[in-house]
């Protein structure tokens, strides 16, 4: 899901981070169609080792595209994810390593937002249902008939199944044909791979940073529209990082939902046929859709941007830029992340981020450190830096309410000012003769006619309880969201330390977050971790994330348990449920307030099931790893084709100097990596080491320029003098020696230190 406006608010303010792709197109030459030759040099200008695809934000968008219409089965479905992922290679062009991942079970906090955007979608299905047929029958009692352009297929348990399959079969077809791909290692992380996509391509990156055999220059590229993933790409602390994603168009239109057409939404929905394309409709389907531009955005660029507003004055401690940005992106994840809710104080649009900055270097002089170290946190830090937001917290509520009522009275104005210029236009239109005006208009005077109640688009304010801006906003606060009095220390208490991610089965047990200004005495709260958790297996998490309306997806027998009035975990599926807008204006905004799912009941209901599991279903139901595919060409061919014949099932180091630097476990279809690499290990194991060399521009095998001795001088040359030999080389360089130099002389035994800047020399 990322962080709502992040990213919009994050280019607009650094805004060279984002460039444009250049994406070479393929050619047509007597009606037959010549492929890209992804093994030329890369047209940006730019040459990518690593090329990871977050895959889910390519699923979707081809199962369920928004500009055009849906793909009628699900081998359309397939040949268009196969056709994403050849531009997306065509652009990066990666030149050793592809690296696929599928969501697969995601830890328990993301599933009860997974769970709130499940049941929020079936309760707007059934209302678009009613909304439909309510529909249909006024046009059918017009005469009129309904034609539907597209029809969709929803993605289950078998289509992600399918979905590995075809993929397996697309990487052996391209090692095999396409030369872009003859030396690259390719591995995929299926749906039964716990962890989501994202996660699996950093906990993969981080391993292979441990490894000895790593290249600190590899120019990584990951593909995926989370704003998250920005945050994740800094954390990782690789200099070569670039992010490309779909470059965001707003205000496109949607088909209807009714015809599937577009130009109305469905409740000015006519059933008209659409124009044919053709004479007998032969071009229906053939009919070209504006393809989506990407663009690239360059981590690099934004780490200089960061170093030069976190670089801090006077610090008592030496300044550690990657120090400060493990920092930033900590401080980030309290202003949105997928597994808490954001603070009620803290938005993005409002300039969080640069109010939680400017806290943050007071706090660090005061504290003289850092807020983390080697992935370790200091409450005492945090505190301070809630503690000072939680002062600012009454002016940000009052702010916020005020900015709201003038953008109001801003609309206003501007909708009245509209109508008095369309009105008046349409009146000079007829004055002239013309036979049009704008708006409608009815009566003989030429005035508009009233739009009725129903279809007006403004909607009436929800009401808010709680009233941030107005005094005692912390007391409504918790006795609406919580039905506690905000006196109530203890129960504050147990909110804040439920307020932080610990393993896979942890989540935050509430709907709402507390304020900045309860994180009070929180030094030594955070020191229970539960260790050697394990995630949902695959058709668990869907019983703990789907609705009863999404049962076709689960076998007959789990099914019964979200729909048999008997069921001992009915309550966990409800029909209808409220939705707490907090604040905000529409729907979707709001909080789902659904009862959370209680693993030990879960567990204890689906024992009874288990057993009616067929083969097929066991097997969807398992936990796999990670599988490995390289082409005939590849150096590392041989050395897989050995283990196979040797038919050994016994675990085997790889040999990163045959996989470019690669390296893990191997077992037969499968692959497992090693290590996992903590803050500060890379740079304990480099010290000494000296298989670090630093890269000028974007391009690993530009070849560098070395200045002679002449151009050193220009630039600032510094040269350590013997003492025998300073009185001649003074005199050689035209500088008097006297009483001024003997100090320098006294301190420096070992000799005179001189300098040439700006065109002359230095003592």
């Amino acid at each position: 899901m990322g962080v709502p406006a992040f990213f919009r608010w994050l280019s607009r303010k650094y805004s060279t981070i984002v460039v444009h792709c250049t994406e070479e197109r393929s050619k047509e030459c007597n009606g037959v169609r010549i492929p890209v030759d992804t093994s030329k040099p890369n047209p940006n200008e730019v040459e990518f080792d690593n090329l990871y695809l977050d895959m889910n934000g390519i699923i979707h968008p081809c199962t369920h595209p928004e500009d055009k219409a849906a793909p009628k089965n699900e081998d359309e479905m397939m040949v268009a994810i196969f056709e994403y992922m050849d531009r997306l290679f065509n652009i990066v062009r990666p030149r050793r390593v592809l690296y696929m991942a599928i969501d697969g079970v995601a830890p328990r906090a993301k599933m009860n937002q997974q769970r709130s955007r499940r049941f929020r979608a079936s309760k707007e299905g059934v209302e678009l249902v009613e909304e439909k047929s309510r529909i249909r029958e006024e046009i059918l009692g017009k005469g009129a008939y309904i034609f539907r352009g597209f029809l969709t297929l929803p993605i289950g348990t078998e289509f992600m199944d399918n979905l590995a399959k075809c993929l397996r079969y697309y990487v052996a077809d391209r090692l095999s044909n396409d030369p872009g791909w003859r030396n690259i290692t390719v591995i995929l992380s299926d749906a039964s791979v716990p962890g989501e996509g994202e996660h699996k391509i950093m906990d993969y990156i981080r391993r292979q940073r441990a490894q000895p055999h790593h290249d600190p220059n590899t120019h990584h590229c990951l593909c995926g529209a989370d704003a998250d993933l920005i945050m994740l790409g800094l954390a990782t602390h690789e200099p070569n990082f670039t992010i490309i994603r779909e470059e965001f168009k707003p205000n496109q239109p949607r088909p209807c939902a009714m015809c599937g057409q577009k130009g109305h939404e469905i409740k000015d929905c006519q059933g008209v046929a659409r124009e044919k394309q053709g004479e007998h409709d032969e071009f229906a389907d053939t009919m070209p859709a504006s393809e989506q531009e990407f663009i690239f955005i360059r981590l690099c660029v934004l780490r200089e941007y960061l170093e030069r507003e976190l670089t801090m004055a006077s610090l008592p401690f030496p300044f550690d830029f990657e120090r400060t940005v493990d920092d930033w992106v900590f401080m980030c994840f309290f202003v949105g992340n997928d597994f808490l809710p954001h603070l009620p104080s803290l938005e993005i649009r409002e300039g969080a981020i640069d109010r939680l900055v400017g806290i943050y270097k007071d706090v660090v002089h005061k504290t003289g450190g850092y807020i983390t170290e080697n992935g370790f946190v200091k409450l005492e830090s945090v505190e301070l830096i809630m503690q000072a937001i939680g002062v600012a917290e009454d002016n940000i509520f009052k702010k916020r309410k005020e900015d709201d009522v003038r953008w109001k009275l801003e609309a206003v104005a501007f909708s009245r000012e509209l109508f008095l210029y369309n009105r008046s236009f349409s009146s000079f239109v007829k004055l002239r003769g013309g036979r049009f005006s704008i708006g409608s208009s009815d009566g003989q005077d030429g005035r508009g006619v009233k739009r009725k109640a129903e279809d007006s688009d403004s909607e009436p304010e929800p009401e808010d309880n709680v009233r941030l801006w107005e005094d005692g906003w912390k007391q409504r606060y918790y006795k609406t969201k919580f039905d506690v009095d905000a006196t109530d220390d203890d129960f504050r208490k147990k909110v804040v330390k439920s307020y932080g991610c610990a393993s896979w089965k942890w989540y935050f047990p509430f709907h709402y977050a507390p304020f900045a200004s309860d994180f009070k005495d929180i030094k030594g709260m955070f020191t229970d971790f539960e260790l050697g958790t394990k995630p949902f297996k695959p058709l668990e998490q869907l019983m703990g994330v789907f609705p009863a309306a999404s049962g076709n997806f689960l076998p007959q027998t789990w099914r019964s348990l979200m729909s048999n009035p008997e069921s001992s975990i009915i309550d966990f599926y409800p029909d209808d449920f409220a939705i707490d807008l907090n604040g905000k204006k529409y729907a979707w905004q709001g909080v789902a307030l659904l009862p959370f799912v209680d693993e030990r009941r879960l567990r204890a209901a689906l024992a009874e099931v288990y057993p009616n599991l067929s083969p097929e279903e066991n097997k969807r139901n398992s936990l796999g790893s990670d599988m490995l595919f390289v082409g005939k060409s590849h150096p590392c061919c041989d050395f897989i084709q050995e283990l196979y014949r040797g038919e050994s099932h016994e675990v085997c180091k790889m040999p990163a100097e045959l996989c470019h630097g690669i390296q893990g476990i191997s077992i037969l279809l499968s692959y497992i990596l090693e290590k996992v690499l903590k803050p500060g290990d890379w740079e304990r194991g480099n010290r000494g080491r000296g298989n670090w060399r630093p890269q000028l521009g974007f391009n690993s095998n530009r070849q560098q320029v070395h200045l002679d001795q002449s151009a050193f001088r220009a630039l600032g040359y510094t040269w350590c003098v013997p003492e025998s030999n300073v009185a001649t080389v003074l005199g050689a360089l035209g500088v008097a020696s006297g009483p001024k130099c003997l100090p320098q002389l006294s301190t420096r035994p070992q000799g005179l230190v001189v300098s040439y800047l700006a065109g002359s020399w230095h003592l």
